[in-house]
């Protein structure tokens, strides 16, 4: 009996082991990623065609004005001061974007760390987590999203091929550490995939957390 206790605790304390050392390693992956990104979360006012056209409409407008006043920017800090500093400026082109499409849809603005799930930019790949961004609701907000990356600038140069543009791959590579960026970009690989799988898995499960107050 009392070597089955033994074997009990043990078993339990390598399990509980196993889950320390993968939180840690899970947490400070998601950390090195959600400090290296800014991203973008557009919200439609509805699933009509016409509700998600606009979307991409206005998704293109805060886009260009994005890349215009980060051109010089290399870090993601860089970049968020930029947005909240121009933070009415993208109310703005928002509002005029939609008044120019023959919309009066209201315009939300919002600069936070909100949840993202998966999303794959071409060959990168993002986990799930808690990231920074400049979420646009559009309307009664009601609408299909459109998860993006506004810093680096990982959105589409091509949507129908996915091709992503180089300088930004290669950006994000200098902001991130060798190990998070062997992850999102090399995932086809078993081993590697298995880290993104627990990386997905912590995040959804609520197990870590890389919030930030800003």
């Amino acid at each position: 009996m009392k070597k089955i206790l033994n074997l009990s605790l043990l078993t339990f304390l390598l399990f509980l082991y196993v889950f320390v050392s993968a939180q840690s390693y899970v947490t400070a992956v998601a950390s090195n990623l959600s400090d290296a990104v800014f991203r973008l979360h557009v919200i439609a006012n509805s699933d009509s065609d016409e509700d998600q056209a606009l979307k991409i409409k206005v998704r293109d407008s805060l886009l260009d004005y994005m890349n215009e006043i980060c051109s010089n920017c290399y870090t993601k800090e860089e970049a968020i001061t930029l947005a909240q500093e121009h933070k009415k400026d993208f109310q703005e082109i928002a509002e005029k974007t939609i008044l120019e499409s023959g919309f009066n849809y209201s315009v939300k603005i919002n600069i936070n760390n909100f949840y993202f799930p998966t999303k794959n930019y071409g060959d990168i790949s993002l986990p799930a987590g808690l990231y920074d961004a400049l979420r646009v609701e559009i309307g009664e907000a009601k609408g299909q999203n459109w998860w993006c990356v506004m810093f680096p600038s990982l959105c589409f140069i091509d949507i129908s091929s996915g091709v992503v543009d180089d300088e930004a791959k290669e950006n994000l590579e200098d902001n991130l550490e060798k190990e998070s960026y062997s992850i999102i970009s090399d995932n086809k690989k078993s081993n590697i995939k298995f880290k993104f799988k627990l990386i997905e898995f912590f995040a959804e499960k609520g197990l870590f957390t890389a919030n930030k107050n800003m």
